[in-house]
């Protein structure tokens, strides 16, 4: 299994829950199966066009998968998927 980490803002989708455990081959194969037990997450997390939202960083193993694959990284047993929305601020 895959150890997802939820920022607190997604936590209402996810029971309140601040780590999941999933499993997928990618990243976008565990955002879809996210999906089908917590629904509203991936509208969350993808646009329209099922790509990763621009204020939503994801890190697989604290590499940000923006500097991998994409949403197409590829996920093993035992790595740790962290969503982290982007901070605005100045």
């Amino acid at each position: 299994m895959i150890t997802v980490r939820i920022p607190t803002p997604l936590r209402k989708i996810t029971e309140g829950q601040s780590e999941v455990k999933a499993s997928g081959q990618s990243v976008q194969d565990l955002i879809e199966r996210l999906e089908e037990r917590f629904p509203g997450l991936k509208d969350r997390l993808c646009d329209e066009q099922g790509e990763i939202r621009r204020f939503v960083n994801i890190y697989v193993n604290e590499e940000d998968i923006r500097f991998m694959q994409g949403k197409a990284s590829l996920l093993k047993e035992g790595d740790v998927v962290s969503i982290l929305p982007a901070i605005a601020g100045g």
